[in-house]
């Protein structure tokens, strides 16, 4: 026994509902991200909304964004941020975040942008169908691996050598001993 093609109350699809859940905890994650207190959690809400959006480029029938972005956001960018993090938080110093006053400004600037997103959408004239010949087509794995480890291998080992750099330059910046300023008195009382 299948599931209907509609809700039988609301007559949508599931598609729809998915949909609407997939970007309903997306953009919840992203708020909680931005206003979250605790920066350890905001990180661990910006991995859920990361694997939201993994979700809905499955629904839109791009399983390959979706993969990579689970691998690239979820599994490297998001966990290097979480692993900056931990390794940089002062130890003592509170573990949740201070706002700064700029919190009046900030406002002002998302409601600016929001006006102009909410005038370009409305005042486009968007086409009503794709044009013949432009359809999109999806790429197999295989052909994207192809491109990317035929024609653009160097391209991606000097990527992966400078994320390399970067990881160790990170650790070794957060590891780094804190020499005292000239003029701080150390520890046994003289100058």
């Amino acid at each position: 026994m299948g599931l209907p093609q509609t809700i039988p109350l609301l007559g949508w699809s599931w598609d729809d509902v998915i949909f609407v859940v997939l970007s309903g905890v997306m953009l919840g994650s992203a708020l909680l991200v931005v206003l979250g207190r605790n920066i350890i959690r905001s990180g661990l809400f910006m991995i859920l909304s990361f694997a939201a959006l993994a979700g809905i480029y499955v629904l839109l029938g791009a399983p390959i964004v979706a993969a990579a972005q689970v691998l690239i956001y979820i599994g490297a960018i998001s966990v290097l941020i979480l692993f900056a993090i931990m390794l940089t938080q002062s130890k003592g110093g509170s573990a949740a975040l201070t706002f700064h006053h700029q919190a009046k400004a900030a406002g002002l600037a998302a409601g600016l942008l929001a006006l102009i997103l909410t005038v370009t959408v409305l005042w486009t004239t968007w086409p009503e169908a794709v044009a013949p010949g432009v359809a999109v087509a999806t790429a197999s794995t295989v052909v994207v691996a192809q491109l990317l480890f035929s024609n653009n291998t160097m391209a991606v080992e000097v990527i992966s050598v400078l994320l390399l750099a970067a990881v160790i330059g990170g650790v070794f910046l957060a590891k780094r001993e804190e020499a005292p300023d000239a003029g701080e008195p150390t520890p046994d009382g003289s100058a």
